[in-house]
């Protein structure tokens, strides 16, 4: 009876993480005593028992074909014994113990069209969510949008001449499921407009009691329009985040001449030299402007030239700018003060824990 709970197999939860872990890694878990970075996206882990285990992180896209993961495949059955990784920003790290095969490993994912970089002072792969490819309340594309920037800055990818790390996000609706609350500079896609209702077929499509709960901020409400039970939007509460019409298609959103992209500083996750920050809004709109977004382009060029140009070794940019002060910021920036800028709901930022630095 007991053998035979011992054997006992399920397909419940994830597989155990370790079946994963290189040899390196595995032998010898927790026991490392630092890293240090080689070159632009090449760095390597020393152990306590003298191991060394080597890192080549190179670009990756967020939307990714199986012939592409089987080319990662094959670089990794050829170069790392098998293993390699995808890091939280889209960034892919190819694993090995071998010092000899970096050179040859960095030679073939440059044919592929990969760049090598992303490491220590140097911007990461951009994090961002999908975009008109898939996403059905997106104010912006996703995928265009980075490739164009990441085109742009790839110099500052591939190279660490920046004053220290700079993590850029994308999210295509401010339902942020992108981690732009929390990157040096943000790119978010906004819808200016509040829902378009389609009142014959509301009922048809929508249950009006979810329609109304869906509001974060309470501006929809029950109500009946030529004599057919149908919702109504309260527009001086909406905040345009079409949270309805994830829930209800006859509330659409998308808007091509409103719909646009906003862009966001300052924030952080790591708790080095001050707590985690949000981010802040720099530039209220900027049109949405494909293939290649050249306004958006400009602007996340202009604001990683300005912070590398004035940071001290280390400064992110959010703590450049409290340095400075936001003022001068908006001024350096030659950003116009408008409006939108004003914050009028700090509660939630003032008052959150956001160190993991507790005390008692």
């Amino acid at each position: 009876m007991t053998q035979a709970v011992a054997e006992r197999r399920t397909d419940f939860g994830p597989p155990q993480y370790e079946r994963f872990l290189p040899p390196a890694i595995k032998k010898n878990y927790g026991k490392w005593k630092y890293h240090e970075i080689l070159k632009p996206g090449v760095m390597v882990h020393h152990a306590e028992s003298g191991d060394k285990l080597f890192t080549v992180r190179a670009a990756s896209g967020r939307l990714l074909s199986i012939d592409k993961i089987r080319l990662y495949c094959d670089l990794a059955d050829k170069y790392c014994d098998g293993y390699f990784r995808f890091t939280s920003r889209h960034n892919v790290e190819f694993l090995t113990d071998k010092s000899e095969n970096i050179e040859p490993l960095i030679a073939d994912l440059k044919k592929l069209g990969h760049p090598v970089g992303g490491i220590g002072n140097a911007i990461s792969a951009i994090v961002h969510t999908q975009g008109w490819i898939h996403c059905h309340s997106a104010a912006t594309d996703a995928s265009g949008i980075v490739q164009s920037v990441m085109d742009d800055l790839i110099g500052r990818f591939e190279q660490r001449e920046l004053p220290g790390k700079l993590r850029i996000a994308l999210a295509c609706c401010l339902n942020m499921c992108g981690a732009v609350h929390c990157s040096d500079i943000a790119i978010l896609g906004i819808h200016r407009r509040p829902p378009k209702l389609d009142h014959a077929n509301l009922k048809k499509l929508c249950e009006i009691p979810s329609a109304s709960a869906s509001c974060p901020t309470a501006a929809i409400r029950p109500a009946t329009v030529n004599g057919l039970p149908s919702v109504e939007v309260i527009e001086e509460k909406c905040m345009f985040c079409a949270n309805c019409f994830t829930v209800c298609p006859a509330m659409k959103m998308n808007n091509p001449l409103n719909d646009g992209v906003s862009i966001w500083v300052g924030g952080k996750v790591s708790n080095a030299r001050v707590e985690p920050m949000f981010s802040k809004l720099a530039i209220p709109y900027l049109p949405n402007n494909p293939p290649r977004w050249p306004e958006v382009t400009e602007a996340v060029r202009n604001l990683v030239d300005l912070w590398a140009k004035n940071a001290r070794k280390y400064e992110r940019m959010g703590e450049w700018i409290n340095r400075i002060s936001w003022p001068k910021f908006f001024k350096m920036a030659g950003i116009q003060f408008q409006k939108e800028h004003i914050d009028d709901f700090r509660h939630a930022g003032l008052t959150f824990k956001r160190s993991t630095h507790l005390t008692f």
